[in-house]
């Protein structure tokens, strides 16, 4: 049994087969899936979706990029959206300095009110980031965030360290299998301590490159979640089956998942 903590299962990616890369998922060991949402309508998507399957949680917040569209009645209506029995987690939300997308100023005030539903509804937060790390960390130590995971970490030793020294998790995606770009993220990966791990695949995107097998469609999906674990547990001497278990656990205990949920 594996986890998946990052499936953007409402991308158009998946319009035509969406059960199907459930079922595909399920048959692949992915018992557990934790569909990730980028505003309002997809946090309803979710909600939905996660009502009708087992073993299935999403998070409710407002990407950076979208940041500009949020209105004042937005954020109450998040409010709301938390306390559906689901959510587990405030997000994705965070800073994207990358695209600017939305101006800066609005992406740090829809940040710091996404921090403060957190620490109100004691949920996790799911943070993304993109060429605004000092910004995204002293928000987080102002707002003195500690309960959380770092989505699709792919910064260096550092970045790895500050994060962990708030308590935060790590998200590890199949970017770590690109030999083209995975130099720093392999260093980063010593300093990884194993209870602090999560693997997700951010699906339809970081197909992993290690595959031997890739689709016609370049399409990743949430059963090529072991070809992650399988790396990290290459890279770290462990077996595949160690990092699942270890990896479930730590999601289970971030998420505060109920024990019968447990394997």
């Amino acid at each position: 049994m594996v986890f998946d903590v990052g499936v953007n299962l409402f991308s158009t990616q998946f319009d035509l087969d969406r059960q199907d890369v459930i079922d595909r998922a399920k048959a692949a060991g992915v018992e557990g899936m934790l569909l990730i949402s980028s505003d309002l309508t997809e946090t309803r998507q979710n909600q939905i979706e996660c009502s009708r399957q087992t073993n299935f949680f999403c998070t409710a917040g407002v990407h950076p990029h979208y940041a500009g569209l949020v209105t004042a009645d937005d954020m109450q209506q998040l409010k709301s959206l938390l306390l559906h029995n689901s959510v587990v987690a405030v997000g994705e939300c965070g800073l994207d300095f990358n695209r600017d997308f939305s101006p800066r100023q609005t992406q740090i005030k829809v940040f710091e009110q996404q921090l403060d539903l957190a620490k109100s509804t004691g949920k996790a937060v799911y943070l993304h980031e993109r060429d605004a790390f000092p910004t995204q960390l002293a928000l987080l130590k102002d707002h003195k965030i500690q309960h959380g995971v770092t989505h699709c970490f792919t910064g260096d030793k550092f970045q790895m360290q500050a994060y962990l020294d708030l308590g935060l998790y790590i998200g590890i995606t199949g970017w770590l299998c690109d030999e083209r770009r995975h130099e720093q993220l392999v260093q980063a990966l010593d300093y990884l301590p194993m209870d602090r791990l999560l693997i997700e695949t951010d699906a339809p995107y970081l197909l992993p490159r290690t595959l031997q097998q890739k689709p016609k469609s370049r399409r990743n999906e949430p059963m090529y979640l072991p070809e992650i674990a399988s790396y990290i547990a290459q890279l770290t001497r462990q077996s595949t089956e160690s990092i699942m278990q270890t990896t479930w656990k730590n999601s289970c205990s971030l998420f505060n998942l109920p024990k019968d949920f447990m394997p």
